[in-house]
């Protein structure tokens, strides 16, 4: 899986980045290294993990206006890396990598613990047919990187916001006076809609509208079952709530199409990297 990196959401968010760590300008580094000085950096995993946002690395030098001599990348966004692999090296000015150092690593621990978390997920619930989804719990301004991450990791991306897909949750519900209601407004445009329902009587009512899509939130894997038996393939199914790497697999038990995980965008660790200079 390979990083997209020509929307401009993604360039503003490194200048912000960058500008944010830098200000104006890498004191230590230019007391205490020489301007001519020239380094050699190599990054490498300190941990298993899935890689992502190695991609990033020419566009961060790019955007920081110091492009560097050499970018070598051996590894590509989605590769699953061993403790100690090397995935990357970098030659140019020493100031230039220190400088950038620190926003570098901190766009590829976040967006490799993304991945690798998601991975993990995939591997939960390897053998059934449901599929992970991420959602929209992501982190401020960094939501179409994590999505990219996510994905690198394995798991199916979910709508990117509020603008391209129709999710009727219980509080449009509420707001709509009820699941017919809600499902009538949403038909006069065209679009698919999924909609969420959390008892018996709104999964009833959702059929009988003829809904073709269904989020089963915040139901135990019996009762997830159980209502799965019912729709007897009359919409496709998502579960979502309460899904963790612990529930992922009795979710996916249940004849699930899709189960979507917030965990994997909102709770990922970052992961472990080390970038090595070396001065010359």
């Amino acid at each position: 899986m390979r990083f997209e990196l020509s929307h401009a959401d993604v360039r503003e968010l490194i200048m912000l980045a960058l500008s944010e760590d830098i200000g104006a300008g890498d004191v230590t580094t230019e007391l205490t290294v020489d301007a001519g000085r020239r380094a050699s950096g190599r990054f490498v995993a300190r941990q298993e993990m899935v890689l992502a946002g190695v991609e990033l690395l020419p566009l961060i030098f790019e955007c920081r206006g110091e492009p560097v001599d050499d970018i070598n990348i051996t590894h590509l966004s989605g590769a699953h890396l061993a403790a100690g692999a090397k995935f990357a090296t970098l030659r140019g000015p020493a100031r230039t990598l220190l400088t950038c150092e620190r926003v570098t690593l901190n766009f590829l621990q976040r967006l490799s613990g993304v991945a690798t978390l998601a991975s993990r997920f995939v591997k939960a619930v390897e053998g059934t047919s449901a599929r992970v989804l991420d959602t929209r719990k992501t982190t401020p301004g960094m939501r179409r990187l994590e999505k990219m991450a996510a994905a690198a990791g394995g798991v199916t991306n979910h709508r990117m916001g509020l603008y391209d897909a129709v999710l009727i949750k219980n509080n449009h519900i509420a707001a709509a006076g009820g699941v017919r209601a809600a499902l009538k407004a949403v038909g006069k445009t065209g679009m698919p809609a999924e909609i969420e329902v959390r008892t018996r009587q709104e999964l009833d009512e959702a059929l009988e509208c003829g809904a073709r899509h269904l989020l089963l939130d915040n139901v135990a894997p019996g009762e997830a079952a159980e209502w799965i038996r019912i729709i007897n393939g009359r919409a496709t199914t998502e579960i979502s709530g309460g899904v963790t790497l612990e529930t992922a697999r009795a979710y996916a038990e249940t004849g699930a199409n899709f189960i979507s995980a917030g965990a994997i965008t909102h709770s990922a660790p970052a992961v472990d990297i080390n970038f090595g200079l070396v001065l010359s």
